[in-house]
């Protein structure tokens, strides 16, 4: 995450409120977002109760907070640090954990919550790095570190480190697209052609439980073709092999269109 010294406290406002036109191609002009937008809201306090947690003031932190929760819905600890150009798209029911942390340019959308999973004291919740999307209603849960570029689609519960530029889907969160897959160069041409992710997934992204199922099918078609060959060398040889006939596979090919995740 990068330090955020000698960025005084109106550029950052005005950073906060700018990033939204890339984020949202609703917004329309800056006082409109200044002025309805509730997750520049929440951001706005949070930052001013976060500079009253860091001097001691916690009291008068937490009230602040509160205050910012009856107004937009989105609860943020003071003590949670969050980076610049910070967006909340929608906000209702978002919830982000005292020992958050969030890095620069990420992106949160209504339901998600950042949040622990013990009651006991120090690192407890999730850290996000840069340029991190979480979608709507997606749980992150834990002292784990979702690193820089990652996609959490909607409503995935994610409870393990989520490496650069993955995006992972579905309870609990599996991979979808990462780093280590071997059609990487096939996955970068496809996050260029849907650019920012909008709920942290695009309707291109392939069904992990399909894309498994067509490399199955397709493995055991391959070791068809070789127990055949093996069987036509068999037979030259003068051997003799049961005539057995095996079960079509044909009913079982899911079609292509499924591989792909349906977000409206």
């Amino acid at each position: 995450m990068n330090d955020q010294l000698h960025v005084t406290r109106w550029q950052r406002f005005k950073e906060d409120i700018y990033c939204v036109f890339d984020r949202d191609p609703a917004a329309r002009n800056v006082f409109e977002i200044v002025t309805t937008y509730p997750g520049v809201h929440a951001l706005t306090l949070h930052r001013f109760s976060h500079w009253l947690w860091k001097k001691g003031w916690m009291w008068l932190a937490r009230f602040i907070s509160t205050i910012g929760r009856w107004m937009t819905g989105i609860e943020i600890h003071p003590g949670a640090k969050i980076g610049r150009r910070f967006f909340i798209d929608h906000g209702m029911g978002v919830v982000i954990g005292e020992t958050a942390e969030i890095g620069d340019d990420c992106t949160l959308y209504h339901g998600v919550t950042l949040g622990g999973t013990s009651w006991k004291g120090g690192k407890r919740h999730p850290t996000l790095t840069n340029n991190v999307v979480v979608g709507a209603g997606a749980k992150v849960l834990g002292p784990i570190t979702v690193h820089d570029g990652a996609r959490i689609g909607s409503n995935a519960v994610v409870v393990k480190d989520v490496a650069a530029n993955e995006t992972v889907v579905g309870i609990p969160g599996r991979v979808v697209r990462s780093q280590k897959n071997p059609d990487l160069k096939a996955q970068q041409k496809l996050a260029q052609s849907v650019g920012f992710d909008a709920y942290g997934t695009s309707t291109q992204t392939p069904d992990p439980v399909a894309s498994a199922i067509h490399g199955l099918i397709e493995h055991i078609h391959l070791m068809e073709k070789r127990m055949d060959a093996m069987c036509q060398t068999i037979h030259r040889l003068g051997g003799e092999m049961p005539d057995v006939t095996m079960p079509e596979l044909e009913g079982c090919e899911l079609d292509k269109d499924t591989d792909s995740a349906k977000v409206d």
